[in-house]
C-alpha cells in the first residue's frame, strides 16, 4: 500500500514543498511576458512587413530599416532625434546626478532637518509626469508665466524669453524640468550608497589626517561606485525612453521645428500618426527595434565594462 503524505519521510515532504516554491514566480513571469517580452517580439515581427493601415501587407525583410536610414525625411529625423537623446543623457548626468550627489552628501553630513530635506527632495517624484509637464508649461509661459514674471520683477527683463518657443532653449528647458522631477530618486540612491560605507573606514582615514575634500575624493567617491553605476544606467535608459514629459510640454511633433524630438516621440508619431501624418506601423516598428537595440546593447556593454573594472580593482 502506498504511503500517505503524512507517512512520507521528512526528506520527501521537504522536496514536495521545495517543488511548489518554484511555481510562485509564474504569475509575475506571465505578466512580464505579456507586457514586456511579447511587445518586443511583436515589434520585431511587424518591422519585417509592409502595412496598409492595420492590414499587414507583403514581407519586405529589412526594407523598413533601409527606409529608416536612407530615405528622406526619415533618416534626417532619426539622426536629429538621436542627437537629442544623447544631449538629454549628457545634461541629465551633469545636472541631475551632479546636484543629487551634492544634496545627498549634505544630508549624509547630518545637518539639522535632514529627514525633512529627504522628503522635500523626493516630493516631486510623487506627482504624475503629465501633471508636472503641464505645471511647468504654465510656469514657462512667455507672457504670464511665473518664471518670466519673476525675472522682470527683479530687473532681469532681458532674460525673459519664450523658453518653450525657441529651438535653442526648448529641449534644455524640458531636460531641466525632468532633472527637477527625478532628482529626489537620485538623492535617495546616492544617500543609500553613502550610508553603506563603513564608519570605521571613515574614522580611520580622518585619524590619518584626511581632510574633507581629500576624504571625499579618495575615499568616499571610489566606494560609491555601485551607486554611480546604478544611476548612470538608469539615467541612460530613461533619457533614451524620454516621451511623457516631452509630449506633455511640446506635443508629438517635437516643436518647435523638431528641436525637442526624441526617438520615442518620433516612434509615436511614425507608428500611430499625428497632426495629419499617416500611420506607418512597419517603419515605426523598425524604429522601435533600433531603439531597443541601442538601449539594450549599450546598457549591457556599460554594465560589463564597469564590472570588469571592479574585478580588476
Amino acid at each position: 500500500m502506498a504511503k500517505s503524505r503524512t507517512d512520507m519521510p521528512n526528506g520527501v515532504k521537504f522536496n514536495v514543498r521545495k517543488g511548489w516554491i518554484h511555481l510562485f514566480p509564474l504569475p509575475a513571469f506571465a505578466v512580464y511576458t505579456l507586457f514586456i517580452v511579447y511587445p518586443i517580439a511583436a515589434a520585431f515581427g511587424y518591422s519585417l512587413f509592409d502595412w496598409q493601415g492595420l492590414q499587414r501587407g507583403t514581407f519586405v525583410g529589412i526594407g523598413n530599416f533601409v527606409r529608416l536610414f536612407t530615405q528622406e525625411p526619415f533618416n534626417r529625423l532619426f539622426w536629429n532625434a538621436l542627437s537629442h537623446n544623447v544631449y538629454y543623457f549628457a545634461l541629465e548626468m551633469i545636472v541631475q546626478n551632479g546636484i543629487a550627489f551634492v544634496l545627498a552628501y549634505i544630508v549624509y553630513s547630518k545637518i539639522k532637518g535632514a529627514e525633512w530635506f529627504k522628503a522635500a527632495f523626493f516630493l516631486p517624484r510623487l506627482l504624475s509626469v503629465i501633471v508636472v509637464g503641464f505645471l511647468w508649461k504654465l510656469i514657462l509661459h512667455p507672457n504670464n508665466g511665473a518664471l518670466n514674471v519673476a525675472l522682470e520683477a527683479i530687473g532681469l527683463d532681458s532674460w525673459a524669453k519664450p523658453w518653450l518657443g525657441e529651438p535653442a532653449t526648448a529641449l534644455t528647458a524640458i531636460i531641466l524640468v525632468n532633472c527637477w522631477f527625478l532628482i529626489g530618486f537620485a538623492v535617495l540612491i546616492f544617500l543609500a550608497g553613502l550610508q553603506s560605507i563603513s564608519q570605521e573606514i571613515i574614522e580611520a582615514a580622518k585619524l590619518d589626517g584626511a581632510q574633507k575634500f581629500r576624504l571625499l575624493r579618495y575615499m568616499i567617491v571610489p566606494m560609491m561606485k555601485p551607486s554611480f553605476i546604478i544611476m548612470t544606467v538608469f539615467t541612460f535608459v530613461h533619457s533614451f525612453e524620454a516621451f511623457e514629459l516631452v509630449y506633455a510640454m511640446e506635443g508629438s511633433q517635437g516643436e518647435p521645428y523638431f528641436s525637442t524630438d526624441t526617438l520615442a516621440v518620433y516612434f509615436y508619431r511614425t507608428a500611430f500618426g499625428s497632426a495629419g501624418d499617416s500611420a506607418a506601423i512597419g517603419l515605426g516598428s523598425a524604429l522601435a527595434v533600433v531603439l531597443f537595440i541601442i538601449i539594450a546593447s549599450l546598457s549591457a556593454l556599460f554594465m560589463y565594462s564597469t564590472r570588469k573594472q571592479e574585478t580588476e580593482f
